[in-house]
């Protein structure tokens, strides 16, 4: 009688796992592979199980397995090795022959080759395992019996219990597939919806409008084209759109830096230093919006009411406007920005429009101490008037000698000068003026709240001059707000 199996020494010429000695081959016990789901822990368990009950010996137990406790070949079918784990159907899945005992009953090959014939019919798939070769199969379905018939129907119905729970459980799976599928579209779609790209503003003239103050996506897109080969670049933290698109959000709602980083999920220096610089790369790009018209095209787009009122002479309405700035430690500029009128410190721009209502001259800050007059004489607004050019401005603007040295004019609502009240000719040219001058004034409250950064109180940091240039920071960032607004449609609409 043959033994179950050897216990052998492991010598150095032996080989690891699977051990040739004298012809023979040896092999381990199966191990338990529980990390590799639950499937794969349950099937090599029972396999490792039933080779110990196949074995049959008292000192081998499921959990107490030496090393060098071996099966050898001999106890196999198929070229005299163990059958591939996942392969339960086959014979020599588990050792069964010559093992010293008949209480266990091999596995009929017979029956593995007429499951695995049966499995592709079902399925169409003809890369299953290979059945036994062609003489071994037949010797043994000549050597089946009427035994081995009924035991192949019994796992024939076993078979078909087992096939039906798992095309129940392939079902199943793939429903929970579909529906994560579903689930993984629909995260995706809410991303980019709230992600801040060209994809999210598509279709929504709106979104743009109040992100950006610009009216369309087609404007926007225009601009940054415009923009695109000087943009500077972050490492690729955000991209050329997201760069422009965080510039005009923090013009337009004057959001904190903080706030701005979260919503692009970058640091705070990086949304920092791409606003300063594509604020600068916006001002060289943008400031030729800002344009002085020639006099031919300022008078043929003349509208009727300042035709009525003055001729087509009107080339420019001008008017101040402060913005509030942080308080200086420096005694002197704490005293030249304080602001008497606005009671607090303050930076003055001297703005002009067209009579159509485009701004066509912007100035330099100046300390909110200076007066209008002041700002005007010095700002290069007079080098650009023509002789024969009306300037229309409020009281504060008393320069008629100044712009009579350019053969121009300037017209302001009269003074009392000591009169209890105006004469009836003084009136009406008052009130004609001050109809036609109101314009500047509604530019200017476009301007502030389209972009609202001029609204607010502008740190220190941004009124230190450029480095290699004779402006502020909030120079070009005045300047800009301005170019954008001259790309929207005007607040004033004059019929010609």
């Amino acid at each position: 009688m043959v033994k179950a199996c050897c216990v052998i020494s492991c010598h150095n010429q032996h080989r690891r796992g699977n051990r040739i000695s004298n012809g023979l081959r040896f092999f381990c016990f199966p191990a338990w592979k529980q990390h590799l789901g639950s499937q794969v822990s349950e099937l090599t368990k029972r396999r490792r199980m039933t080779w110990v009950a196949a074995v049959r010996r008292k000192t081998i137990t499921f959990n107490n397995i030496s090393r060098n406790t071996l099966v050898r070949s001999q106890h196999f079918h198929k070229v005299s090795k163990p059958a591939y784990e996942m392969l339960e159907c086959d014979p020599d899945w588990v050792p069964s022959l010559h093992l010293g005992h008949t209480e266990v009953k091999a596995t009929l090959p017979g029956q593995f080759n007429w499951n695995t014939r049966r499995l592709q019919s079902v399925t169409g798939d003809h890369a299953a395992p290979a059945p036994l070769d062609v003489a071994g199969q037949r010797l043994m379905d000549e050597a089946a019996t009427a035994d081995d018939a009924s035991q192949m129907d019994d796992a024939d119905s076993s078979y078909n219990t087992a096939e039906q729970q798992e095309c129940h459980l392939c079902s199943c799976r793939r429903a929970e597939i579909n529906c994560l599928l579903e689930e993984n579209r629909r995260l995706k779609e809410e991303l980019a919806q709230k992600k801040m790209d060209e994809d999210s503003f598509k279709d929504d003239d709106a979104k743009v409008k109040y992100y950006t103050g610009l009216p369309c996506l087609a404007l926007l897109m225009g601009v940054l084209k415009q923009l695109l080969p000087c943009l500077p670049q972050t490492g690729r933290k955000l991209s050329p759109f997201q760069m422009l698109l965080s510039t005009l959000m923090r013009l337009r709602m004057n959001l904190p830096i903080q706030h701005i980083a979260y919503l692009f999920s970058v640091d705070r220096k990086t949304v920092s230093t791409t606003f300063r610089d594509t604020v600068g790369t916006m001002f060289k790009h943008l400031k030729p919006l800002v344009h002085w018209p020639e006099r031919h095209c300022m008078q043929a787009t003349m509208p009727h009411q300042f035709i009525e009122a003055s001729g087509n002479r009107v080339a420019v309405i001008v008017g101040c406007f402060e913005i509030r700035i942080e308080r200086a430690s420096n005694l002197k500029a704490r005293a030249q920005t304080f602001s008497h009128y606005k009671h607090q410190h303050t930076l003055k721009y001297l703005l002009g429009i067209t009579p159509r209502g485009s701004i066509s001259f912007i100035s330099q800050g100046w300390g909110g101490r200076v007066s209008d007059k002041h700002v005007t004489e010095n700002s290069g607004l007079l080098n650009k008037l023509l002789p024969g050019d009306l300037v229309l401005a409020d009281r504060g603007f008393d320069i008629r000698d100044r712009v009579g040295l350019t053969c121009a004019e300037v017209k302001i609502p009269a003074f009392t000068r000591g009169r209890s009240q105006l004469d009836a000719k003084d009136l009406e040219a008052t009130c004609r003026i001050a109809h036609l001058r109101v314009h500047v004034e509604r530019v200017i409250g476009c301007v502030r709240t389209k972009y609202t950064i001029l609204n607010g109180i502008v740190p220190v940091s941004m009124l230190l001059p450029c480095q290699g240039e004779d402006m502020t920071f909030l120079d070009k960032i005045v300047t800009v707000c301005c170019a954008l607004t001259n790309m929207c449609p005007s607040v004033v609409i004059m019929k010609p």
